[in-house]
């Protein structure tokens, strides 16, 4: 099985180091096809009408367009579907929860999860795997991966492989960055990423990194710790997410709270002008105290629009890696 894994052909934009792979869910191409398949498959949902991509659609980098996640049942959840653009590398997965380190461990929370019900595979996990045995192609699918017969364990490892292809690193920043292109960038984009990565507005305090989330793991180790951070909503700490592919991932935080660019700019200019006493004594001192001037907001927004994939003028979903 080891061998699968060094024989995976990842096709990474230049400048991304390889993922980090977890010993017991070795990369093939036939293990990501199979994912692929099953990340699409509505058989898995208690409706028989719900799959991942429903809550993470590929022309939005992953993500769904709603401001809070609904479930196979139409259950709302409390969070919004984070997009699942270059998650290989996350440290942790889900909003607030630290603890849930792989991808692995991040696919039972939607399959499984009862309160609310996200897929509504619990409690029915015979009657899917009978249902995807009795598919004229599945059974081969899965033996050949994996040398057995298919299992909920085994349906979670195809997908948590296919997420790790997720990868996205073609924007005009890339271009900018990583293949010396200085035309990529408009000069308002080029003064916004100055804004963005200086002391005095501070994004990049928490959005650093080559995907704008912290800290990240690749086959190398971690490079630090996850980057959780209080953005003054009032929940406490969340993960930071990445930025790339922003202009398709809207709307916006946790919660879906702010439909456009301009709404988080307002919040992040206003919170961080509050005094500590309103976040409880406890205000994320990465937070900066900052007015942007005149022109500086469309810099800014124009160095965050450079983050996401625009092909030949229209949006790209990410591409996954084919082996």
């Amino acid at each position: 099985m080891a061998a699968q894994s060094s024989a995976f052909q990842w096709q990474l934009p230049r400048g991304f180091p390889t993922p980090f792979v977890p010993a017991d869910n070795p990369m093939s191409a036939a293990k990501v096809a199979l994912g692929s398949r099953l990340f699409f498959e509505t058989r898995l949902s208690v409706t028989g009408q719900y799959s991942c991509a429903s809550c993470h659609d590929p022309a939005r980098s992953f993500s769904d367009g709603r401001a809070l996640a609904v479930g196979a049942t139409g259950a709302r959840l409390s969070s919004s579907s984070m997009a699942l653009v270059n998650v290989a590398y996350n440290l942790a997965y889900g909003w607030q929860h630290p603890e849930v380190t792989t991808l692995e461990a991040q696919m039972r929370r939607p399959l499984l999860n009862r309160h609310p019900v996200e897929i509504g595979l619990a409690g029915r996990e015979r009657e899917v795997v009978a249902a995807l045995a009795a598919d004229p192609s599945y059974p081969g699918q899965f033996a050949a991966v994996f040398g057995g017969a298919i299992s909920t364990a085994r349906i979670i490892a195809a997908i948590a492989a296919f997420e790790r292809t997720l990868i996205d690193g073609h924007s005009a920043f890339d271009a900018y960055v990583f293949d010396g292109r200085h035309e990529a960038l408009s000069p308002g984009a080029k003064r916004g990423m100055a804004l963005f990565f200086s002391r005095r507005i501070g994004c990049s305090g928490c959005h650093f990194g080559f995907n704008f989330s912290g800290a990240w793991r690749d086959s190398s180790g971690a490079t630090g710790k996850a980057g959780f951070a209080d953005d003054g909503l009032g929940v406490g700490a969340v993960r930071v997410p990445t930025l790339r592919n922003i202009a398709l991932t809207a709307p916006y935080m946790h919660d879906g709270r702010f439909a456009t660019l301009d709404a988080v700019l307002d919040h992040y200019q206003q919170v961080g002008t509050q005094p500590d006493d309103a976040h409880g004594g406890r205000r994320d001192r990465r937070l900066q105290r900052f007015t942007l001037k005149a022109g500086e907001r469309e810099d800014l927004k124009a160095f965050l629009d450079s983050l996401t994939e625009q092909p030949a003028g229209a949006p790209l979903a990410v591409r996954p890696q084919s082996g």
